[in-house]
């Protein structure tokens, strides 16, 4: 009996070589949750979307617990200077100005730009060459105005408040094109009123457009979480996995 009762508290017990996961503390990360598809509040009255789903896999690549935290936009980078929170992932712009003021890891997503036209317009070359002498719309104050005002010279630059206003001057045949987000000129095109019109172009390679990028804000002094990330990031890029979660919200690629 003796010897029975010791085989089975070996056998209860971990074995030396066994190694337990170690699952680090708990990070906090801020989410807007009002700007589908990249995060929103869902039926459920949870955070869901792109970033939201990415967030976990980071989490879990990392072994860790992921709180998401849902925060209003205004005030967002001053709730992550007072340590309301650890993170954010809510369409944070890298810009130099925020620079000044926190750290980000590697960009997580871009949005591509395009130029859209009539049917009757083929698909083809869009450089500066090109489109010499063409009617441009573009959103004004816009990463994508400061690029064919660089590049376009010799093309006719109108400006808009809103993407929708330059692709209905394109409806009705004020515009040779439009030139913008890749994400909302798509959504225009798939639109009832968007059935006029297709992809003329990507932005060119050269001259390069400068994409607006994306990352997760942290504080400057987290050098370590930055690290761990920044891995968790690669990994995910590397194995699929953030392909897949991408092609839940978007037809095309925004690496």
């Amino acid at each position: 009996m003796l010897a029975g009762l010791l085989i089975g508290l070996c056998l209860a017990l971990p074995s030396a070589g066994a190694v337990t996961p170690v699952r680090k503390p708990e990070i906090r990360i801020a989410i807007e949750g009002a700007y589908p598809p990249f995060n929103f509040i869902g039926d459920n009255n949870e955070l869901q979307g792109f970033e939201v789903d990415l967030a976990k896999n980071l989490c879990e690549v990392m072994q860790t617990g992921c709180v998401l935290v849902p925060r209003e936009w205004d005030g967002i980078v001053r709730g992550l200077l007072d340590k309301e929170y650890d993170a954010i992932m809510s369409s944070l712009e890298i810009t130099e100005r925020r620079r000044k003021k926190i750290a980000f890891s590697d960009s997580y997503y871009r949005i591509p730009a395009i130029f859209i036209g009539p049917k009757d317009v083929a698909p083809g070359e869009v450089s500066p060459s090109a489109m010499a002498g063409k009617t441009i719309g573009t959103t004004g104050r816009s990463d994508h105005e400061a690029y064919l005002k660089e590049f376009y010279k010799d093309s006719e630059i109108a400006l808009y408040s809103k993407p929708d206003e330059a692709s209905l001057d394109l409806l009705v045949g004020r515009l040779d094109s439009v030139f913008g987000d890749k994400r909302l000129l798509t959504r225009f095109l798939e639109s009832r009123e968007g059935t006029c019109c297709h992809i003329l172009g990507d932005a060119p390679k050269e001259p390069a457009y400068r994409h607006q990028s994306y990352g997760i804000g942290l504080r400057k002094e987290d050098e370590e979480l930055r690290v761990r990330l920044n891995r968790a990031l690669a990994q995910i890029k590397a194995d699929g996995t953030y392909d897949r979660i991408r092609a839940k919200y978007f037809p095309f690629d925004i690496k």
